[in-house]
């Protein structure tokens, strides 16, 4: 071998070193990389803001709009995408959920759930048959609409008759005479599994709210979602559904929350009015990294004109939008 003049050899001792270094940062960068890796991020995502059209309707006389004319102000309004209830829909026939389809995509909405009315707690079995079979169609018709969330309710006993007392009774009421809520569970949660294939089969997530009935109470609620243990259900999170200490049960049920309807009372609920924090449940939600959507529902008696346009303001600032 030839000897190096000195040239040569801080040309070589110079290009290992380069190297030497290159490698200690390469090992540096993969290690700080990898420790990022295994330590949470919180999402820079914003939530998308719909809007439930019964925020029009509120079963108020007079007021029940058609589906066209939601998904137009909805539009108008700035909202994100359109949150459907089943009872506000005139039709069923696949023409009509065609347009429905087209118009929303024109006008720039998801149509992200359809929010059915149904109900499982009965002893009658052919009672829970029909509200199965009314189910797995609502499941069909949510598939044909390209909408991926469904709300179930569990239903309630229906002892009380006037939906006023029983609100003035804080959504509780007495089972048929002969029977306790622990004999309903079991009637629930089958009745949910036999609406679980058509639910996968469709694509089509089912969330049971925490409404009036046996998912008055978060205890309630959690008891059948992890009775059913299904990837196919889940939990829909009404904000305005626990009556008192509200943060602490949503705080248990976010964990499990799909999607997420969000109450405001402007001008005095119609129902009850609660002063909802909306920046502390936004809070809770991020927690759990929750990044779906949250659906407006209105329940105030001010002009849905003024309100809703209010109502997003609202849940923008509270959920990171613009």
């Amino acid at each position: 071998m030839e000897p190096m003049n000195r040239r040569q050899f801080l040309r070589h001792v110079g290009t290992g070193t380069v190297l030497a270094s290159g490698i200690a940062t390469g090992v540096h960068a993969d290690a700080v990389a990898q420790k990022q890796n295994n330590t949470p991020q919180k999402s820079k995502r914003t939530n998308r803001i719909a809007l439930a059209t019964y925020s029009f309707w509120r079963f108020k006389d007079g007021l029940k709009l058609t589906m066209e004319a939601c998904i137009d102000q909805a539009a108008e309004m700035g909202f994100d995408g359109l949150d459907l209830l089943h009872m506000q829909m005139h039709r069923e026939d696949d023409a009509y959920l065609r347009d429905l389809k087209k118009r929303a995509l024109i006008n720039g909405l998801d149509l992200c759930g359809l929010s059915i009315h149904q109900t499982f707690v009965s002893p009658d079995k052919d009672v829970r048959r029909r509200n199965v079979e009314h189910t797995i169609r609502c499941i069909e018709l949510a598939y044909k609409l390209g909408i991926p969330c469904m709300r179930l309710n569990t239903g309630r006993w229906g002892t009380t008759k006037n939906f006023e007392t029983l609100m003035k009774n804080r959504g509780i009421e007495p089972p048929l005479a002969g029977f306790t809520d622990e004999d309903a569970y079991p009637w629930v949660m089958e009745s949910i599994e036999q609406c679980l294939s058509a639910a996968e089969n469709c694509g089509v997530l089912l969330a049971l709210e925490n409404h009036w009935g046996l998912a008055r109470t978060p205890e309630g609620l959690l008891r059948i979602v992890k009775g059913v243990h299904s990837p196919w259900l889940k939990v829909l999170m009404d904000t305005g559904n626990f009556l008192e200490n509200p943060y602490d049960k949503l705080e248990m049920i976010a964990p499990h929350t799909v999607f997420v309807q969000a109450k405001t009372y402007y001008g005095g609920g119609i129902f009850y009015t609660l002063d909802l924090d909306y920046t502390r449940i936004a809070d809770i939600l991020r927690r759990h990294n929750y990044r779906g959507y949250i659906s407006l529902e209105f329940e105030g008696e001010e002009d849905c004109k003024t309100a809703i346009p209010k109502s997003l303001a609202l849940l923008r600032q509270a959920f990171g939008g613009t």
